[in-house]
């Protein structure tokens, strides 16, 4: 699907309708501008907040500090976590 907006003066641009529709843009909803070359690509941007819960934890990392589970996944990929 193809759609033409004007940008303002002020550097905005009104998503047309049937992007929005499209994309299931709502009203607060982030979206992501991707440059390539001479053109982008908009995206709505994923919730990472909705996808709590949806990555199984594994018993032995539950309640280990973050900075304890990065320094031992990059021990196992054999890495210097400095």
């Amino acid at each position: 699907m193809d759609a033409h907006a004007r940008l303002t003066s002020k550097g905005q641009v009104t998503i047309p309708k049937g992007i929005r529709d499209a994309l299931d843009l709502h009203d607060g909803d982030q979206v992501l501008f991707r440059v390539s070359g001479d053109g982008a690509t908009l995206q709505k941007a994923t919730d990472f907040i909705a996808l709590a819960g949806s990555v199984p934890v594994p018993p032995a990392v539950r309640g280990m500090a973050w900075d304890d589970v990065l320094r031992r996944a990059h021990q196992r990929r054999g890495k210097d976590p400095t």
